[in-house]
């Protein structure tokens, strides 16, 4: 029986120090080994949670205060032109390592031919809703 990514170890309980770019006691971002674009982060809290949902009210605090920190240093690195934030949560809703992280994605104008509808192409069918208008 082949091992799904489900039951590796938990690659977000053991990052390296060096992977980690700022932190807060409950939580930390690291840079996504997988980077959708330039500066792609995650917000990950310490504690090992599957879903956002199960986190404490302090733990969803420190994330979003890294959210922000974040978000300043991509602006001055980077200087992208918008950003999307996600959460997949869930295996239905696409999450494959099951310990909640957050993620910060800069978008740079050109990175892709149409913007429009961000996180909807998750569903390509229902995405480009204008067009039915």
């Amino acid at each position: 029986m082949r091992a799904s990514i489900l039951d590796k170890p938990c690659p977000f309980c053991a990052i390296a120090p060096d992977q980690i770019i700022l932190e807060r006691p409950l939580a930390l971002a690291k840079r996504d080994g997988y980077p959708l674009t330039k500066g792609h982060t995650l917000i990950i809290p310490r504690r090992h949670v599957a879903s956002f949902f199960d986190c404490t009210t302090e733990e969803r605090q420190a994330m979003l205060e890294l959210l922000d920190e974040a978000k300043a240093d991509l602006d001055k690195q980077h200087a992208p032109d918008g950003y999307n934030i996600g959460l997949n949560n869930g295996v239905a809703a696409g999450q494959t390592v099951m310990h909640v992280h957050m993620h910060l994605i800069p978008r740079y104008a050109g990175d892709t031919t149409d913007p429009r509808g961000g996180v909807r192409w998750i569903f390509p069918d229902k995405a480009a809703y204008w067009a039915e208008q």
